[in-house]
């Protein structure tokens, strides 16, 4: 039974805690409470979420979490159930930190065709709006996907 859901990216800012966000959201639809923790594999530790990225959570009216940035360790792969990261590259990273991550790490995006999910960090208001917007639809199908 899927009990703690991991997402990850870079400085844990801007791209996994609106994903946090989005699939708690999701996921609280359903009858079962899971679990959804962030981190990043840089992260930029202790600080909230981008601004920006805040915003357009706001917008749309989701709630952006009471964020603080968290860099990832070996412990919190070995609890984690799913692992979703926003870049291929970031599988390769996991792995080499916890290689029992295999066969439960993915892409976020990996119900539309493995999309990579970007980082709008320091990059203009449509970089954050693209990357809202798919990780919104990524979201959403993992969440068919997981039945709720």
């Amino acid at each position: 039974m899927l009990e703690r859901i991991l997402i990850v990216c870079i400085g844990n800012i801007c791209r996994s805690p609106s994903a946090q966000a989005l699939m708690k959201e999701a996921l609280s639809r359903g009858n079962r409470t899971v679990k959804i923790d962030s981190a990043g594999l840089a992260a930029q530790v202790g600080l909230p979420m981008e601004p920006t990225a805040r915003a357009v959570l706001l917008e749309h009216r989701h709630r952006p979490p009471e964020h603080k940035a968290c860099q990832l360790n070996r412990a919190m792969l070995q609890q984690a159930d799913l692992v979703l990261v926003m870049e291929r590259r970031h599988i390769g990273s996991i792995y080499r930190i916890a290689p029992e991550a295999r066969g439960k790490t993915f892409l976020l995006g990996k119900w539309q065709d493995e999309a990579e999910i970007q980082d709008p960090f320091r990059r203009d208001r449509t970089a954050f709006e693209q990357a809202y917007r798919q990780i919104r639809t990524a979201v959403e199908a993992w969440a068919v996907r997981l039945g709720h």
